[in-house]
């Protein structure tokens, strides 16, 4: 078996992110790198969506940018407008065409699907498969949506529909996310945020139909792609060991009262490339301790108090949008934070707060 400077476990977003990033900083011309991915062949299997609040590396692979959003409850609509930090979605087959066609340029790069297949004893190794415990008692974000495509122009393209809760909540907390790449094609999903191992909420084929039928009013449609998922909000078992470091979901780059993970994933690959030298010593990089904190007490209200989450979250967006979106994507300060805090319903969070 040969040896390598670098393994990474798993070639999707984070793996295949950290190598490009140390790949155009020439950080692997005279370093060799195994990346385990068991994968046939990569192909679009997922839209990975974000607000711009940071540059990252990958513009031209953004399907569409967005400035208007709205947020729906079966009784009120709130329009909202962020110019400062655009909403991306990412086409994750264009990334990974653009990732491994750079790689290839580069000898001192495998790809291999096995890790039995490579000596693990002398490589400093960065992991992107997460271990996570199956307990029945864990929240997690699953999803299910579909691109669809219409004969008529249906879809105001300028606009995304962030969150609809106009549809059965089923003692949960259950949206629709609609965003329309052009004025005939949009992707549809249906998002849960639950225990993972309730199937009743799983009919996602027929939830999807069924608004896009009553709620988008649309009959006739083709259904170009689809995909699925699930996201844990929780942190994997993340146990420091020597010559190895965690990224992606695995290392806790999830921020775990939005889901959000993908500019996590390229700031933590930005550090790592910054550290590669000396790797061995590097500070642990983490989502800020105070969106952790702030984090479990949301989701703690979230189990406890699911059919009020509708209206938390439209409250949420009653101050300056700005602030908001940095909130969520870990970039604001204390002034917004603590404006961010005081739109939450108080009771209910203090409460959340003392475990009760």
């Amino acid at each position: 078996m040969k040896d390598f400077d670098y393994i990474i476990i798993g070639g999707g977003c984070a793996g295949l992110s950290l190598a490009y990033e140390l790949e155009i900083h020439k950080k692997l011309e005279n370093k060799t790198l195994a990346i385990i991915e068991p994968r046939l062949e990569y192909k679009k299997d997922k839209t990975w969506s974000f607000w711009k609040v940071t540059n990252h590396n990958f513009d031209d692979c953004v399907k569409r940018s967005w400035k208007n959003f709205s947020i729906n409850l079966p009784s009120k609509t709130k329009h909202l407008k962020c110019d400062n930090y655009p909403y991306q979605s990412i086409d994750s087959g264009l990334f990974y065409k653009k990732i491994n066609n750079k790689l290839k340029e580069n000898k001192n790069i495998n790809f291999f699907k096995n890790i039995e297949e490579v000596n693990q004893n002398n490589s400093f190794i960065f992991n992107s498969v997460p271990s996570i415990k199956t307990e029945n008692n864990n929240l997690w974000q699953h999803f299910c949506g579909v691109e669809i495509k219409t004969k008529e122009n249906i879809f105001d393209n300028e606009i995304i529909n962030l969150m609809d809760f106009d549809c059965e909540q089923r003692n949960s907390v259950h949206f629709f996310y609609t965003l329309p790449f052009e004025k005939n094609r949009a992707l549809v999903e249906t998002t849960w945020l639950s225990k993972i191992n309730d199937n009743s909420l799983k009919d996602y084929d027929n939830q999807i139909a069924n608004y896009i039928k009553n709620n988008l009013k649309i009959k006739n449609y083709e259904i170009v792609y689809k995909e699925e998922g699930a996201i844990p909000l929780f942190y994997p078992i993340n146990i420091k060991e020597k010559n190895k470091i965690n990224i992606g979901t695995a290392g806790g780059m999830t921020r775990l009262s939005t889901g959000y993970t993908f500019l996590n994933i390229q700031e933590h690959s930005k550090n790592i490339r910054m550290n590669i030298e000396n790797i061995q010593n590097a500070k642990n990089f983490e989502i800020k301790k105070k969106y952790q904190i702030l984090d479990k007490i949301f989701l703690k209200v979230l189990e406890k108090h699911p059919e009020k989450m509708p209206d938390i979250f439209l409250k949420m967006f009653n101050g300056p949008t700005n602030s908001i979106v940095k909130f969520l994507s870990n970039k604001s300060n204390f002034f917004e934070d603590f404006s961010t805090i005081l739109k939450m319903p108080k009771l209910v969070f203090i409460k959340a707060l003392f475990g009760k």
